[in-house]
C-alpha cells in the first residue's frame, strides 16, 4: 500500500535520527531492556527502588523494578525502575523519534527532567538519612559522656534531622510519581521491517482466497445486519433498551453460532499444544496498565468500576498476564503457550458510522486469545507460529483475507510488530469491505518488564541466588537455578466472536436468505449445515 509524501511527512521522523532508532531496533529481540542501573553507585533509596546492575537488555520496555519484580506502585504508570532513563538519556534523539514514528504523545525531555530531579532527592534523602542515623549511634554511644548543652544539642540535632528525612521523603514521592507518569507513557521500539506511517501505510504481506462472486449466484452482496434479522439471529433494540447501544442479544442459530466458534476455537488451539482457559472478565488497574492499556483518561477504551481498583478488560491478553506477574518461570516450562475464553468490555471512544453498524463493533463481546510467554531468543519465532495458526484457523473457516504488517503508527506502546488479519465482508461499507478479524503481536519484554515475568536460566555451576538484573525473586514457578531474565510476551486473537460471525453470515449466505455452516464448526451445532429462516 502507499501513502502520499503529505501523510507521511506527519510521521516521519529526521531520517537520522530514525535510522538511529531503527539500528537500535534491529538488536531488540536480543537486547531489548532498560534495566536501570549499570556505572556508578546509587544511594540507599535508588537501590531500593531501581534495578542496578549492568543491563542484559537494552531497549524500549517498561521494567518492574525493586527486588522482587511484580506490579506495585502507582496506577497507570510504570513501577519505579521501569525505564532505563540513563539509557534514554544518553538516546534521547532514538527515543524521540521512535515516539514520533509511533505517534505516541510523550515529551522526552521533561521525562529526563523529572527523573533527574528525582534523582536529586534520592542523594539529598539518603544523605539526610545518612546524619540522622549518625545521630541516633552518637546518642547510642556518647550520651552518658555529654555535657548538659551538648546533649541538649545534639538533641535537637536529631529532631530537625528526623523532620527532613520525613519531608524529603514526601517530596521524593511526588518526584517519584511525576517521573514515572510521564516514562510510562514511553513505547517499545519498533522492529527494523515496520512500515512507517499510519493505517494506510500497512504493508499487504499476502491474500488469501478470493472474493465470492455474487453475481454469478444471482444475488448481490447483503450485511449481516440484514440477513441476522430474517435468520432472527440477534436483537439489538432490545440490548439497547436493556444496555445502551453497541449492545446485542444472540439468539437461535446466532447463539448456537457463538458457542460452536468457541469450542471450535478452544478445540483446535488445544490440539496445537494451548493450554484452555477460562480467565476473570475484570483485573486490577495496576494489571492493566502493566500490560500496556491506559485505565484512565477521556481515549481510554477501558471500562473502570466505581469505588473499586478494578476494571472490566477489553481482552484475555490482561488477566493473562497478571496471572504470571511477579513470577519466576522455570525455562523448562517455557515458552508457555496459553488460550483463555473470556468476555471482552471496550468504550470504542469515537467509533461510530455504517461500517462499524451491527456486530462489527461493539462494547461486550466473546473471544479467545492466544498467550505466549517465552524467551527471548525466540519471540520472533514465536511471533510467526501464532500468525501460522491463525491463518490455518481462518483458511478453515473458508474465509477470504489478507495479512498486514502493520505500520509504526498502528502499534500502541506495547508491540513491537504487529500483523493483522482482515476478511473480506462483501457487505461492510458500500460495495464491501476488508475488516480487521484477528492481530498477532510481539510486545518483547515490554509487558514482562511492568508486570515482573521472568525466567531462570539453568546455569551449570550456579547457586541460583543472584538475579542478573541485581534483583531477587520474591515467587516462582519450579526449581531452578541462574541467572534471571525478563521473558518475552506474544499475544494473538484465535476468535473475536461478532467480526467472525460477520464474515460467515455475509460470505455463506445464499440466494434463499440461508447461510451455509463452515463444515468445521458443523459437529459444534449439532450436525447443523444450514441456517434457514425459522
Amino acid at each position: 500500500m502507499t501513502v502520499g509524501a503529505s501523510t507521511r511527512l506527519a510521521f516521519a521522523p529526521p531520517a537520522a535520527a530514525l535510522g538511529a532508532a531503527r539500528g537500535a531496533a534491529t538488536v531488540a529481540t536480543t537486547r531489548l531492556s532498560w534495566v536501570c542501573g549499570g556505572g556508578g553507585r546509587l544511594g540507599a533509596t535508588a537501590r531500593r527502588a531501581v534495578t542496578r546492575s549492568a543491563p542484559t537488555r537494552r531497549g524500549l520496555s517498561q521494567a518492574a523494578g525493586g527486588s522482587g519484580g511484580g506490579v506495585r506502585g502507582l496506577r497507570g504508570a510504570a513501577p519505579t525502575g521501569a525505564v532505563d532513563m540513563r539509557w534514554v538519556k544518553e538516546n534521547v534523539e532514538v527515543v524521540k523519534a521512535n515516539a514520533t514514528a509511533r505517534c505516541v504523545a510523550v515529551d522526552v525531555d521533561r521525562a529526563v527532567s523529572l527523573y533527574d530531579a528525582y534523582l536529586s532527592l534520592v542523594t539529598e534523602t539518603d544523605e539526610t538519612r545518612r546524619q540522622r542515623n549518625a545521630n541516633a549511634n552518637r546518642m547510642k554511644t556518647e550520651a552518658s559522656k555529654m555535657t548538659s548543652d551538648v546533649r541538649t544539642a545534639v538533641i535537637a540535632e536529631g529532631k530537625a534531622l528526623k523532620a527532613s528525612v520525613t519531608t524529603l521523603e514526601g517530596r521524593l514521592a511526588v518526584a517519584e510519581a511525576a517521573f514515572l507518569a510521564e516514562a510510562a507513557k514511553l513505547p517499545n521500539l519498533t522492529h527494523p521491517d515496520v512500515p512507517t506511517g499510519g493505517e494506510e501505510a500497512a504493508t499487504t504481506l499476502r491474500t488469501v482466497g478470493v472474493a465470492r462472486d455474487f453475481a454469478a449466484d444471482g444475488m448481490v452482496p447483503r450485511s449481516h445486519v440484514d440477513i441476522g434479522a430474517d435468520l432472527d439471529l440477534f436483537d439489538f433494540e432490545a440490548a439497547a433498551r436493556v444496555s445502551g447501544n453497541k449492545f446485542y442479544y444472540l439468539k437461535n442459530a446466532g447463539a448456537l453460532l457463538e458457542l460452536a466458534l468457541v469450542n471450535w476455537s478452544m478445540a483446535h488451539v488445544a490440539s496445537r499444544g494451548f493450554t484452555p482457559m477460562t480467565a476473570p472478565d475484570v483485573a486490577r488497574e495496576e494489571v492493566v496498565a502493566g500490560c500496556g492499556f491506559s485505565p484512565r483518561g477521556e481515549a481510554s477504551q477501558v471500562y473502570r468500576l466505581e469505588e473499586s481498583d478494578l476494571c472490566l478488560v477489553g481482552t484475555a491478553e490482561i488477566p493473562l498476564g497478571g496471572m504470571y506477574a511477579g513470577q519466576v518461570l522455570a525455562p523448562a516450562v517455557l515458552p508457555l503457550r496459553l488460550a483463555a475464553f473470556s468476555h471482552c468490555f471496550r468504550r470504542e471512544v469515537g467509533a461510530a458510522g455504517t461500517a462499524t453498524r451491527g456486530l462489527y463493533r461493539v462494547h461486550q463481546f466473546s473471544k479467545v486469545e492466544l498467550f505466549v510467554i517465552g524467551r527471548p531468543e525466540e519471540s520472533e519465532a514465536l511471533h510467526a507460529e501464532l500468525l501460522a495458526l491463525e491463518e490455518e484457523m481462518y483458511t478453515a473457516l473458508g474465509l477470504h483475507y489478507r495479512v498486514l504488517d502493520m505500520p509504526s503508527g498502528d502499534l500502541g506502546n506495547p508491540a513491537y510488530r504487529k500483523f493483522d488479519i482482515e476478511a473480506w465482508m462483501p457487505g461492510r461499507g458500500d460495495g464491501g469491505d476488508w475488516g480487521e478479524i484477528s492481530s498477532a503481536s510481539n510486545c518483547t519484554d515490554f509487558q514482562a518488564r511492568r508486570l515482573g515475568i521472568r525466567y531462570r536460566e539453568e546455569v551449570a555451576g550456579s547457586n541460583g541466588d543472584a538475579d542478573a538484573d541485581g534483583g531477587s525473586s520474591s515467587s516462582s514457578v519450579g526449581s531452578v537455578k541462574g541467572a534471571m531474565r525478563y521473558a518475552h510476551t506474544l499475544n494473538a486473537t484465535a476468535c473475536a466472536v461478532p467480526r467472525m460471525m460477520v464474515a460467515i453470515l455475509e460470505n455463506n449466505v445464499q440466494p434463499d436468505g440461508s447461510v451455509v455452516v463452515p463444515e468445521v464448526l458443523r459437529p459444534f451445532m449439532g450436525g447443523m449445515e444450514v441456517i434457514r429462516p425459522r
